[in-house]
């Protein structure tokens, strides 16, 4: 049985794309230049905050045993183990959102996406694509965040979320990043009539 998600405001977004899309930039810049807008749903992890992370608003902490709980009564809507952490979106984080007459941004990768087809949350689904594995490789490494072993994980996962991508049947729209510039307006472009909605 599908979690009932109510039909509290804005159809929410669901973005998504590999770690190195350009994905968090451009969600950056669209709730910049639409201040009030949208709203960000603050997921769950089991994971630690990393410096300058702030509870509840980058990411509500918690730990696996809570977590695990809160999955098994129905409060997520997806969730996903990713490098040894849960990560998930509850669906009180989206109706806070939807209450406030705000869309509601979700980050979340394919096997979110997979899951949300599942419920009855009926979101716009977004898909942000690097230009080519490789340019994804070199902006990955760029960051200088990661160890050989974890950018060679993400690099796994990025061809696996890149392939679903691939398929226009699976997203409302696929914007490839080449440069920002030419995403952002393309996304943009599309968001208008929902931005309008909600601006009326």
């Amino acid at each position: 049985m599908a979690p009932a998600i109510s039909s509290l405001g804005p159809r929410p977004l669901v973005f998504c794309g590999p770690s190195g899309s350009g994905k968090s930039t451009l969600i950056k810049q669209i709730m910049n230049d639409f201040k009030g807008v949208f709203g960000f749903s603050v997921s769950h992890t089991t994971r630690s905050p990393r410096p300058g992370e702030i509870d509840g608003k980058d990411y509500h902490y918690v730990s696996k045993e809570v977590m695990e709980k809160g999955i098994s009564n129905g409060e997520f809507i997806e969730s996903a183990t990713f490098s040894g952490n849960l990560y998930g979106t509850s669906k009180k984080a989206v109706e806070d959102v939807q209450r406030s007459n705000k869309i509601c941004i979700l980050d979340i990768d394919t096997q979110g996406v997979k899951l949300i087809k599942q419920t009855s949350l009926n979101p716009v689904f977004i898909f942000m694509k690097p230009p080519s594995m490789e340019v994804l490789e070199q902006r990955l490494r760029g960051r200088n965040t990661e160890s050989e072993e974890s950018l060679q994980k993400r690099l796994t996962t990025a061809k696996v979320e890149m392939e679903y991508g691939s398929d226009p049947s699976n997203f409302d729209i696929v914007i490839v990043n080449d440069q920002l510039d030419k995403a952002y307006q393309e996304l943009k472009e599309f968001l208008m009539p929902l931005i309008e909605e909600v601006n009326k």
